[in-house]
């Protein structure tokens, strides 16, 4: 799975925010995804793209640290032992809407 760049529009809205309101609903996504373990990476990349572990690599190359680091802290524990709890084998199916959404990436 690849994540997409950032590929933010000129004048965009989001640049516009506080850092601090930012933060804080970036927070909140992170803490909702850690409680929603049964929302597998897999299906948030076939519906939206990007998964826990985009969010990490996101994490880490904005604060210049390894993709485990970043990952650890979207998954709230190393991502070895978040596989080892919550993964599970994707399906053809998966796979293919994976495939599919992530062509509309920009």
């Amino acid at each position: 799975m690849s994540c997409s760049d950032d590929q933010t529009a000129p004048n965009d809205a989001l640049d516009t925010l506080d850092d601090a309101v930012v933060a804080a609903a970036f927070r909140r996504l992170v803490r909702l995804l850690q409680h929603r373990s049964d929302a597998a990476n897999i299906d948030l990349m076939g519906l939206a793209g990007f998964c826990r572990n985009c969010l990490g690599d996101w994490i880490a190359e904005a604060g210049d640290m390894d993709k485990e680091a970043g990952r650890a802290i979207v998954h709230g524990m190393p991502t070895a032992a978040w596989k080892n709890l919550h993964h599970t084998a994707a399906t053809p199916e998966q796979l293919a809407r994976m495939e599919e959404s992530m062509a509309k990436n920009p």
